[in-house]
């Protein structure tokens, strides 16, 4: 095990966001535990552009790397977004009505509740618009990744598929990252091998390979897997106990104590955006993915201390403590059964 590593300067390149499902975060603090059924005035709340792209757009811009985040949001909301301390990094592509709400409800006792909205379809035209946003933002920037993110929405008579935009940025140096689930997930790892990292938690790496996850052992053998079938690098994120990097030649866990628990929502995203600031611009050498994850883990344990989902500065983010080749055998605190 090495010392706990203070938060690492990144190199990282210019990262490309896409959430294809955009959303409205809004986040509502009450007084007192949620009750069933109950009335109750919330004692404070925040309205926000979210979406899971546009939360790691937002980490990745607080720690100073160029980013763009291409995001469909209703047109309805497009003057709202305007005024977001992100909007210099949106790149909207706008599409009929109001955009979904996300909610989030943080009781007295610090447990969060969320409640996604449904995520409404895209016309074929509005698909091939953010496709072609995705190419148009990857060139201006020149970007080093490109992170597909979030729920992938259904496109009238077909489906968004990840490989149409893989295809898009093939050929011009990007690098993918995917963090999604479900369907698009599944379809994704039966041919993964344009992926150069992919991010499950342990509740979608179970769902992939069919049994439960209860140790670190179980976590790398599933993310082995995945490895075996052309993922370059995979990245679970463990909820408490930190986050577990796997490739053919290494496997790396790091764990940082959260200053407080008072709101989980987004703080995957913020790791994932750590990842990418510690891997800064390497392809995935052990010295660099051991910075890597520990940046992941020092941003999500900063994220869940925080009260809104975007995470606007990392500067106080919490050492980690990195372990190489972890002891397999280590129950973890959250299983994914």
């Amino acid at each position: 095990m090495t010392e706990p590593r203070a938060l690492p300067e990144g190199t990282a390149g210019p990262v490309v966001t896409l959430t294809a499902a955009g959303a409205i975060d809004a986040t509502y603090r009450l007084p007192v535990p949620i009750e069933r059924g109950a009335f109750v005035r919330a004692s404070g709340w925040e309205r926000e552009v979210s979406g899971k792209g546009v939360n790691v757009s937002a980490a990745l811009r607080a720690a100073g790397v160029a980013t763009a985040a291409v995001v469909v949001l209703g047109a309805d909301d497009v003057a709202f977004a305007a005024q977001s301390p992100l909007a210099d990094v949106l790149r909207i592509v706008t599409v009929p009505g109001a955009t979904r709400v996300n909610t989030s409800i943080i009781d007295a006792g610090g447990a969060t509740t969320k409640v996604n909205a449904p995520t409404p379809p895209l016309t074929p035209a509005a698909w091939e618009e953010t496709r072609s946003a995705v190419v148009g933002a990857c060139r201006a920037l020149a970007a080093s990744w490109l992170v597909v993110s979030g729920t992938l929405p259904e496109v009238t008579g077909a489906e968004a598929r990840i490989a149409d935009v893989v295809r898009a940025v093939r050929g011009a140096g990007v690098r993918v990252a995917v963090d999604t689930s479900g369907a698009a997930l599944a379809e994704l790892v039966a041919d993964p091998t344009e992926v150069a990292l992919l991010k499950p938690n342990t509740h979608e790496l179970a769902e992939l390979v069919g049994r439960p996850l209860r140790t670190v052992g179980e976590v790398t053998a599933a993310a082995r897997e995945l490895v075996a079938r052309g993922v370059a690098t995979v990245y679970t994120s463990m909820g408490a106990d930190g986050v577990l990097v796997v490739t053919d030649a290494a496997v790396i866990h790091a764990r940082a104590v959260a200053p407080a628990v008072v709101n989980t929502a987004g703080a995957g995203d913020a790791s994932l955006a750590g990842f990418l600031h510690g891997l800064g611009g390497a392809s995935g050498g052990r010295a660099a993915l051991t910075t890597a994850a520990a940046t992941a883990a020092s941003w999500g344990a900063l994220a869940v201390s925080r009260p809104t989902t975007l995470l606007d500065a990392v500067e106080a983010a919490p050492r980690a403590v990195v372990t190489d080749e972890p002891d397999p055998a280590t129950r973890l605190t959250e299983p994914a059964v």
